[in-house]
């Protein structure tokens, strides 16, 4: 089956089998002990560049500080320790963790930076060919055991384009619900200015219209008023 870290074999076996059985242990879904193992690799690695350098040292932190001690100070170099470093504190953790957390993300972050570990130990303190330090870590051949024929570009593209076409179709499912909503029963408006017409329409039906000519009071007035003359004048005449 091909790994990640083939190119590890014909440097340093050792290692390379090392670190071959972390990977399978993520595969595997055992993360805890994948992380030990990558500490593991990290510790051997950091013995073999101390070389005759190594006097007293004896444990993973006294063969960092010395490393660390001895740097140049080089950017590459810092790099290689922060990883080491890392290793060391995660590999830790999960030995004397009491509750197996089953952390992949973790996992395959020290794989990864045991991958970066590999290449500067191959290419700087074995003198492997240049070109290993373009290797980038593959998590599907990792999980799949098959390189990917596709490239980080292609890869992009795709995921890209499959995010955009998942948001699409939540957008026409959301169109789909909406396109008959429930209307809300509303009261009709009425136009502007109807409540003065009502109001005026209403004040006109209640006035009287007015009649034409006389009307009977001032006709029985008028004849009351007739007969009362008569009779002042008739009794005129009787008292001559």
């Amino acid at each position: 089956m091909v790994a990640n870290f083939d190119f590890l074999k014909k440097i340093d076996k050792n290692l390379y089998e090392i670190i071959d059985e972390a990977e399978k242990l993520y595969r595997d879904e055992y993360f805890e002990q994948c992380m030990s193992q990558t500490r593991r690799f990290g510790e051997n690695v950091c013995k073999k560049v101390l070389g005759k350098n190594r006097s007293t040292e004896e444990t993973f932190d006294e063969m960092l500080a010395t490393l660390k001690d001895k740097g140049n100070g080089e950017e590459q170099e810092k790099e290689f320790i922060d990883d080491l470093y890392f290793l060391k504190k995660h590999g830790n953790e999960s030995v004397h963790s009491s509750k197996v957390k089953k952390n992949a993300m973790d996992a395959l972050e020290c794989l990864q930076r045991a991958f970066e570990v590999a290449i500067s130990y191959s290419v700087y303190n074995k003198g492997a060919n240049p070109d290993v330090l373009k290797l980038r870590y593959d998590t599907e051949l990792l999980i799949t055991g098959k390189r990917s024929q596709k490239s980080l570009a292609e890869r992009y593209t795709e995921e890209k384009s499959r995010i955009a076409s998942k948001n699409k179709k939540k957008k026409s499912t959301k169109n789909e619900i909406t396109v008959f909503p429930i209307e809300k029963k509303t009261k009709k408006s009425k136009p502007a200015g109807s409540k003065k017409k009502s109001d005026k329409q209403s004040y006109t039906m209640s006035a009287r219209t007015k009649k034409k000519g006389l009307s009977i009071f001032w006709i029985l007035v008028g004849i009351s008023f007739v007969i009362s003359i008569l009779l002042l004048f008739a009794m005129f005449l009787i008292s001559l």
